[in-house]
């Protein structure tokens, strides 16, 4: 690269931040040669400027930094999300240096042929002008492929090359008397009742029909409340997986970036929720559980608009047992400003509830409670995206590209997301436990006295006889025969 322009871009490189997103390499003319996407938009861009890294050696990577003059970049929420744009802007400006993306390679899409007498579902990597209704893209693949295999099961429909036995009265044997037992729905259809089952299918992957998650959920809660955890669990992985799919990407219009810097964000929140101040720091809570088990809270932390991960925080739900989230909400906001007021911190300029007037009600009682003075507090109900006061205001609907509902939006799922994180871990963790529950002569303070001693199945499995034999309660006998059935049985 020139030595005039090296200088510039360095510095300029220097200010990027450590956050995925799209970049545009530009030449003398300022027309765009290359787009990539980045998990770090600092450590990729970086790497073109560095003659040290390997990658610049190739003959095509060097002529094309040999004609950089200028970038620009796009931060993004995540590596999915800049893999669509990446698309998206190498469709539009066709760069020199791009080879990939030309016919949509990366993205999978959901073909349905309904051109054939029964359409099957298949996945594909281009759209045809072929008749067929196409779905997507999908930036999820293996999220797309388990909910495909779950639609068969709900819906009843065929997938892939599908080979169905006309019978002699005209209709149609979809699957082998196996598959009939598994998939729980009649095997023989005629063509209009398959044609029913198609329609409901596509009704599904066009996001209009959320009976079927509903029913998922409740079956979920159902098996957590009959303590059936894992049964539970792959019920919930199979949710997450049809939310993801059917999760809208967000579009993207601009060819470069046109939003509101951060500072202009926070002044937007500032003016829209009345509040003293810019929210340079913004804290948000969410609870997680199934049907009143495993009941977690999160708390995530953003500053000057950005996720601050040092900040994060997760809460084990202390003073009761089963399904309440309003208490839930009372105890982990208490503790969490209890242990910032008793440590001398300052409180965040804007408080984030997962909810609507219950739950901030509920934080707000907290604070009463410990003769705190709250800071700024307010909800957002996921229904509208509607934002809750907890004073006589009436409660605030902002444009959905409104830029600083968009951050709200964020911080939000964030919370969410490790709120989550959080719950699918203790999940683990009490089904590993739950292997104890077969071995005999071992009674719940027994068990107890274990895992509080050694602290996962993992390091019991791996513990000495002596070791065992240490705690209370536990002689020769059972920690021999306890040593032997952890070895049998548990591979985890």
């Amino acid at each position: 690269m020139p030595d005039p322009v090296s200088s510039d871009l360095k510095e300029k490189v220097r200010r990027l931040p450590d956050k995925p997103g799209v970049y545009l390499m530009k030449d003398r003319l300022g027309s765009v040669i290359y787009v990539g996407k980045a998990k770090s938009l600092k450590k990729r861009v970086s790497s073109y400027f560095q003659a040290s890294k390997k990658f610049t050696h190739q003959p095509k990577i060097r002529a094309l930094v040999q004609m950089i003059r200028d970038f620009e970049t796009i931060e993004v929420k995540s590596e999915p999300e800049a893999l669509l744009l990446e698309g998206q802007l190498i469709k539009k400006w066709k760069p020199k240096y791009n080879t990939d993306f030309v016919d949509d390679k990366r993205f999978l899409l959901v073909r349905v042929d309904v051109t054939r007498e029964l359409p099957r579902f298949a996945l594909a990597r281009f759209k045809k002008e072929d008749g067929a209704r196409y779905f997507g893209p999908f930036a999820h693949a293996n999220h797309i492929r388990k909910t495909l295999a779950e639609m068969r099961r709900k819906f009843g429909i065929l997938l892939g090359d599908s080979s169905p036995q006309r019978q002699d009265d005209g209709r149609f044997r979809l699957y082998d008397d196996v598959r009939q037992e598994i998939y729980g729905h009649e095997n023989l259809v005629t063509i209009e009742q398959y044609q029913d089952r198609v329609e409901e299918a596509c009704e599904f992957l066009q996001g209009k029909s959320h009976e079927w998650l509903d029913e998922l959920k409740q079956e979920m809660a159902k098996e957590a409340a009959e303590q059936n955890f894992e049964k539970a669990a792959a019920l919930r992985d199979i949710v997450f997986a049809l939310e993801a799919s059917l999760k809208k990407t967000r579009k993207f219009s601009r060819d470069l970036p046109n939003k509101a810097t951060d500072e202009e964000t926070l002044a937007l929140l500032q003016k829209e929720l009345e509040l003293p101040s810019p929210p340079r720091t913004i804290e948000c809570f969410d609870i997680s559980h199934i049907s009143g088990t495993f009941v977690v809270a999160s708390m995530v932390q953003f500053v000057d608009g950005k996720p601050n991960k040092s900040g994060y925080r997760r809460f084990k739900i202390k003073s009761f047992e089963g399904n309440d989230d309003f208490r839930s909400m009372e105890e982990v906001v208490g503790r969490r400003y209890r242990r910032l007021h008793k440590e001398g911190k300052a409180f965040p300029e804007l408080v984030v509830i997962d909810g609507g007037m219950g739950q901030v009600g509920a934080a707000i009682k907290s604070f009463l409670l410990q003769d705190l003075e709250p800071p700024a507090v307010i909800g957002l109900a996921k229904k509208h995206e509607t934002i809750i006061f907890p004073d006589e205001r009436s409660p605030l609907r902002l444009p959905l590209k409104h830029a600083g509902l968009q951050l709200l939006q964020r911080c939000r799922d964030e919370a969410h997301r490790f709120a989550n994180t959080f719950n699918a871990d203790l999940r683990s963790k009490r089904i590993r436990e739950s292997i104890l529950d077969d071995f005999t002569g071992l009674g719940p303070k027994k068990r107890a006295a274990l895992l509080d001693e050694f602290g996962s199945i993992d390091r019991l499995k791996s513990a000495s006889i002596t070791e065992l034999r240490s705690v209370d309660g536990i002689g020769l006998e059972t920690a021999t025969r306890l040593k032997t059935f952890l070895e049998e049985h548990y591979t985890g």
